[in-house]
């Protein structure tokens, strides 16, 4: 998956997390950050389980990266 797919993935995955979980008034590049992290950690914490990886621009690895996001949204507002 080249850098813009990454970046597009990401956009897409932190928008959706923002649905579920909130996070005031960030700012668009903080959302696609939070979205690219989340498809890494996601990505991560689903390999490590078996459950599959973020292998392409596919609905699993949206659902995965999103999942993902998520989780850091949790953590960033654990911490913040």
């Amino acid at each position: 998956m080249g850098i813009i797919s990454w970046i597009i993935l990401g956009l897409i995955a932190g928008w959706i997390a923002k649905f579920f979980m909130p996070l005031g008034s960030v700012g668009v590049v903080k959302t696609i950050l939070l979205g690219i992290a989340g498809a890494l950690v996601g990505g991560y914490i689903s390999t490590f389980f078996g459950w599959g990886s973020v292998t392409g621009f596919n609905f699993p690895s949206l659902f995965i990266s999103v999942l993902g996001a998520i989780l850091l949204i949790y953590l960033y507002r654990l911490f913040r």
